[in-house]
């Protein structure tokens, strides 16, 4: 059992560009090692005690669901140059489904924007085992667990964003992160501290469209994207077209300038 997400190596160890890829098999074998110590973390008493009993309990609409309960593990593809990075798992939504942004009407908008740009095969995510697959994209976010009032702590995301360092490690080829939301602009700029590249003075702050070049010799830029909830893409503050303009942007940053198929 993980007694916290402490990151196996030293501050900056593999935040620099990497001149080879590493084989995937040993990617995945590496990623699921991590999935394993993720998915049976126990670290923060209140996120605990609270993502258990939300899967408890449950929402009627979904009685007849045996909700997963558990922290989520990021997922997608190991050879990802593209990580998107979320807040952390809905309640009733990955709580409930086991997959990251999975069963809510957030994962409704996000993999369909997903799909228009082929970084997905296709536009619906309901389940685990729904056929999804991520091309050239992965999906995670910076607290692993549902959070009550989806409002983590700072001790919690600081406690919980060793996992995060830890897979952007692995991901030898990531390039962009796109930042879903203020917090995650945020949690991502602790990454790249943590990885070898301090932040900029002043701060930057966040807003859809920012975007932060890594310093010399790194690899991440940051992009940010409006969070796909549903107080937002209902108001209209974020829309489809607005996400395909971050996500195009994403894909030019890493040389592959994707055709839409949005309609």
């Amino acid at each position: 059992m993980s007694t916290g997400p402490a990151s196996a190596g030293g501050a900056g160890s593999l935040g620099a560009v990497s001149a080879k890829a590493p084989e995937e098999p040993k990617a995945r074998e590496a990623l699921a090692a991590l999935e394993a110590e993720i998915t049976s973390c126990r670290a923060c008493p209140r996120l605990v005690a609270w993502r258990e009993q939300v899967a408890h309990e449950r929402r009627a609409a979904f009685a007849d669901w045996n909700y997963w309960g558990r922290p989520l593990p990021g997922f997608g593809d190991p050879q990802a140059r593209i990580v998107l990075l979320g807040l952390a798992p809905a309640a009733h939504g990955a709580n409930r489904t086991g997959r990251m942004f999975t069963g809510d009407r957030s994962g409704d908008f996000l993999f369909a924007a997903l799909h228009r740009a082929g970084l997905a095969n296709q536009a619906e995510s309901s389940k685990r085992d729904d056929g999804l697959t991520l091309k050239d994209c992965w999906v995670t976010a910076a607290v692993r667990c549902a959070p009550p009032a989806n409002r983590p702590t700072p001790a919690e995301r600081d406690r919980c964003l060793g996992y995060a360092e830890r897979e952007l490690e692995l991901l030898e080829r990531a390039r962009v992160l796109v930042c879903l939301g203020g917090f995650a602009w945020d949690a991502a700029l602790r990454l790249r501290t943590a990885l070898g590249d301090p932040t900029p003075r002043p701060r930057p702050r966040f807003g859809h469209g920012a975007e932060l070049a890594p310093g010399p010799g790194r690899r991440l830029t940051l992009l940010g994207c409006y969070h796909p909830s549903q107080q937002n893409t209902f108001t209209g503050r974020l829309t489809d077209a607005m996400a395909d303009e971050v996500l195009s942007r994403a894909c030019r940053l890493v040389g592959d300038a994707r055709m839409f198929t949005r309609s």
